[in-house]
């Protein structure tokens, strides 16, 4: 095997494959470290990509239990055959780590299996299964993303007490389960357990649920949850968590003081919170510099305080986003290369993948306000647009904020039907400066969600036509 490189990038999840791709197009030589025997990363393989597959999977048993009959669907009694729905997660997992490992070989790109170490610049060493591999390199670009944050004293064994990773295989229907965290994660993985039986109570330190979102919209979706049947403990925390064979005792008491009370569940789920995967690189060997919390300091190109290492995706600062990373990862080797590139981490969309989902971009209102901007606002409810009255997803609305003087985009927050792919309109329109005035102004097609997004822009100078 080639051991030198123009490129060797640490980590193949969607910073680290993403960058190598782009690297390779560009014409550099490039080889990918990676401690999985798949490609993919934590997203794919234990992260978003398994979460919605269960998460899709779990709405449409909802919907054939609650739904289909409103429709003129007569299914009878309807049961849930986990196995199955669990092995489906796992084919599409699969199909998608092969999918890299053909871009991959399309790209000319060496996969090293094993951990791998920066020694000096220029240089990594790979602990595989076979032995090391010293591998050198003009640039080292470090793309090991993040991992689960835990509890002080509580163990994670992935049985009873479960991150993420453990949620995903259950391997039957908890009677009761409480997840620690009221954060996307968490309340995307109560959801799915929720929908297949489980009585779900989320837990969670803060006084509301999915912290630096919009507050209304926070508000909202747990509105939305608590009618499906999750309960919120707000303003808790967990101090300890006893573990046997049937279940788990969590002590829990009020975050600013107060009584503990013990909650049993038979499976918890762990969910505060990520942290940057920079141990056990190498790093402060070769003066590469952290922040106390971990995270790689890197400048406006990506580069570390140690000439020839990089660093992109989690383990920097940003939003702990895949797409991020993957942005990261293409305006670093751009860059590298010589061409301009940038991103703009305050235009890029979050979204929660509940039931209706939640997507955001940008400032929110608490935001706006805390920076003394003056802003306008257009509200446009889902229950006032034709294809989602036809479609039976009324709940939710779309929010508009644009600069008072200059009406400017600076936020948009949706909470319905197709929220993820709607939010890019407003993500394009404010990468391009645009303003309320020109989504207004842009004809949408008739009957669909986007008119929502048209009626909210609308809605910032009180032109609203279907409200």
């Amino acid at each position: 095997m080639e051991t030198n490189f123009d490129i060797v990038v640490i980590g193949g999840g969607p910073g680290g494959y993403v960058a190598a791709i782009r690297a390779a197009q560009m014409g550099s030589t490039v080889a990918v470290v990676e401690s999985r025997s798949t490609l993919g990363g934590t997203c794919l393989n234990v992260g978003c990509i398994p979460s919605k597959a269960l998460l899709q999977s779990s709405e449409l048993y909802a919907e054939a239990q609650h739904d289909f009959a409103e429709h003129g669907i007569k299914t009878g009694n309807v049961t849930l055959d986990l196995a199955a729905m669990l092995a489906r997660k796992d084919k599409v997992v699969g199909e998608l780590t092969k999918g890299i490992a053909f871009l991959f070989k399309k790209n000319k790109i060496t996969s090293v299996e094993g951990v791998g170490t920066i020694t000096a610049p220029g240089k990594v060493s790979v602990a595989g299964t076979k032995g090391a591999t010293e591998l050198t390199a003009k640039t080292i670009i470090i793309a090991t993303g993040s991992e689960v944050v835990g509890l002080p004293g509580i163990e994670i064994d992935e049985k009873r007490i479960v991150s993420s990773t453990g949620a995903l295989s259950l391997s039957s229907v908890p009677k009761k389960m409480i997840v620690v965290g009221g954060g996307y994660i968490g309340l995307e993985m109560g959801s799915v357990w929720s929908r297949l039986g489980a009585e779900v109570t989320v837990v969670e330190f803060l006084d509301r649920i999915v912290p630096g979102m919009d507050a209304e919209t926070a508000k909202h979706l747990q509105r939305v949850l608590k009618k499906q049947g999750l309960t919120f403990k707000l303003g808790s925390k967990v101090t300890a968590a006893k573990s046997n064979k049937t279940g788990v005792t969590l002590t829990v008491e009020p975050a600013k003081g107060g009584d503990a009370e013990d909650l049993k569940a038979d499976v918890v789920l762990v969910s505060i919170g990520r942290k940057p995967c920079t141990d056990g690189l190498g790093l402060d060997a070769v003066g590469v510099k952290r922040d106390e919390r971990g995270f790689i300091t890197v400048d406006e190109n990506f580069k570390t305080s140690t000439d020839g290492i990089y660093a992109i995706g989690d383990v920097i600062l940003g939003p702990m986003l895949a797409h991020k990373a993957s942005e990261d990862g293409v305006v670093c080797v751009e860059k590298l290369h010589g061409q301009y590139a940038a991103i703009d981490y305050g235009k890029v969309p979050g979204v929660v993948y509940t039931h209706p989902e939640v997507a955001t971009v940008g400032r929110s209102e608490e935001g706006l306000k805390d920076a003394g901007i003056d802003y306008n606002v257009g509200k446009f409810p889902f229950s006032a647009v034709s294809r989602a009255k036809v479609s039976g997803a009324t709940d939710g609305f779309i929010k508009v904020l644009a600069d008072a003087t200059t009406d400017a985009v600076l936020g948009v927050h949706i909470i319905g039907p197709e929220a993820g792919t709607l939010i890019h309109e407003a993500v394009l329109c404010m990468e391009f400066g645009g303003s309320a005035e020109d989504i207004a102004a842009t004809v949408h097609a008739h009957p669909t969600l986007s008119e929502g997004v048209k009626e909210a822009a609308l809605a910032v100078a009180g032109h609203a036509i279907h409200m």
